[in-house]
């Protein structure tokens, strides 16, 4: 383990925890507020340590929440009901390149057929 890592286990603070979800501190503290089940542990000063339970809440509730679209009434209505966390969402397929979906054309064709009918409009 390098220098300044904790290990796997170990609870993290508020400002750690931010960092790794890419969201401002208030935005945790404000979760905390309307999802229930996010406890952290609160030391002298109102400090905030995340165990692993909770930060895993956390990656969950900030991926429904920016990643899969969800409200914030909707994160609260999957973590009340008796169901699983929904998984990320897969993937859309790949779209279909043009090319393999047409037919070869026959470009020197196209360019007669264009020339005739401008040769009749000119007419």
């Amino acid at each position: 383990m390098a220098t300044g890592e904790k290990a796997p286990g170990a609870f993290k603070t508020i400002g750690e925890l931010s960092t790794e979800l890419g969201v401002a501190q208030h935005i945790l503290r404000y979760w905390e507020t309307k999802f229930p089940q996010l406890r952290p542990l609160q030391r002298a000063g109102n400090r905030r340590y995340y165990r692993p339970a909770d930060v895993e809440l956390a990656r969950t509730i900030h991926r429904l929440l920016n990643a899969e679209g969800y409200t914030v009434r909707g994160v609260q209505k999957v973590l009340r009901s008796k169901d699983p966390v929904p998984e990320p969402a897969s993937p859309p397929p790949a779209p279909v390149m043009a090319e393999a979906l047409a037919p070869k054309v026959d470009v020197q064709r196209l360019k007669a057929l264009r020339h005739h009918l401008a040769a009749l409009i000119d007419d």
